[in-house]
């Protein structure tokens, strides 16, 4: 165990390493930060002076070689356009996209579970053509056409949930502003939460399905059915549990892809998380929030793929993680 958390220590600093570098790559094709930061009015020796403050004018291995100085000291800058270290803008948004990313696991594992199962069970019943048909359909339609058709529905036609906006947060421990705990919070969160869980419901809805479907015709569960074992039983214990194995390996790199699916959900909803601002200092070429946006969306992802095949070697002990090549 101590030799596979060395080993994803190590590749998870050069991950680091390669998200910082690419970041910094892209930061000169975005455009000029002085430029969206002053206004038409400035002279160019004003504008000159500032780029030699802000150090635009070094080249790209000395301004790298001064973020990594100030990255391993916690320090990713300062916002161009919100004067605020940028972090600290990261950390207010995180909650916000936390919360929709966990409500939307919350309904994918609700409802593609058991339909998965049921469609591998089942395979030739007509409820199981329709949730095969509805996984296609989810696998087809854009998620921005998804969260429309929910808004125009749902919002605009039925009034039933509102279109945009957090509604009421409240502190908790004074560090976490949550919506979870207030009506107008879980009313706000309908259907940014369905939108975001239809991207992924789909693809979890075939894998339990393939996967449950191989469990059942292996050699193990023959001889199950042989030793006249309940049918509950076989399905829910034996079945379910080696079908998991690989859910849970594809879940959790899914659940770090759910970070990026929020940039689009968060943009189309108002929503006020981390994607958002993404979005908004994309827009503004505030270049330090970029970079430290991606820094810490890529250590997120490290984090949850490590945590996963920690899981991964827990729920199935005869699985060696040094196997893995990890």
């Amino acid at each position: 165990m101590l030799t596979f958390l060395f080993r994803r220590l190590i590749q998870a600093f050069f991950v680091m390493i390669t998200i910082s570098v690419i970041s910094f790559a892209i930061q000169g094709k975005l455009g000029d930060p002085v430029q969206q930061m002053v206004g038409t009015t400035v002279s160019p020796a004003e504008r000159a002076h500032l780029r030699q403050e802000l150090g635009l004018n070094e080249s790209f291995t000395v301004q790298y070689w001064h973020f990594l100085k100030n990255a391993a000291h916690g320090n990713f800058g300062i916002s161009y356009y919100y004067k605020k270290p940028v972090l600290d803008l990261i950390f207010e948004r995180m909650p916000a996209t936390l919360e929709l990313a966990f409500c939307a696991i919350i309904l994918v594992a609700l409802f593609a579970t058991p339909f998965g199962i049921y469609a591998a069970i089942r395979p030739r019943s007509i409820l199981s053509r329709l949730i095969m048909a509805f996984s296609t359909l989810g696998l087809s339609v854009p998620i921005f056409i998804v969260a429309i058709f929910l808004v125009y529905v749902f919002s605009i036609q039925l009034h039933i949930a509102p279109s945009f906006g957090r509604g009421h947060t409240i502190d908790v421990f004074g560090i976490w502003k949550s919506g979870l705990f207030t009506k107008s919070g879980l009313h706000h969160l309908m259907l940014p939460s369905i939108t975001l869980a239809f991207a992924l419901m789909p693809i979890f809805i075939r894998l339990i399905r393939s996967e449950m479907m191989e469990v059942l015709h292996s050699e193990y569960i023959r001889f199950a059915w042989s030793k006249g074992l309940s049918t509950n039983r076989i399905y829910f214990v034996h079945a379910l549990k080696n079908t998991m194995l690989p859910v849970i390996t594809i879940g959790g790199i899914q659940a770090g892809t759910l970070i990026a699916y929020t940039i689009l959900t968060e943009t189309i909803f108002q929503w006020p998380g981390m994607g958002f601002l993404f979005i908004d200092a994309v827009s503004r070429v505030d270049t330090p929030l970029i970079s430290a946006y991606l820094m810490v969306v890529g250590g997120i992802f490290v984090t949850t793929n490590t945590v996963v095949d920690l899981i991964y070697g827990l729920v199935n002990p005869t699985v060696k993680l040094e196997n893995h090549g990890l």
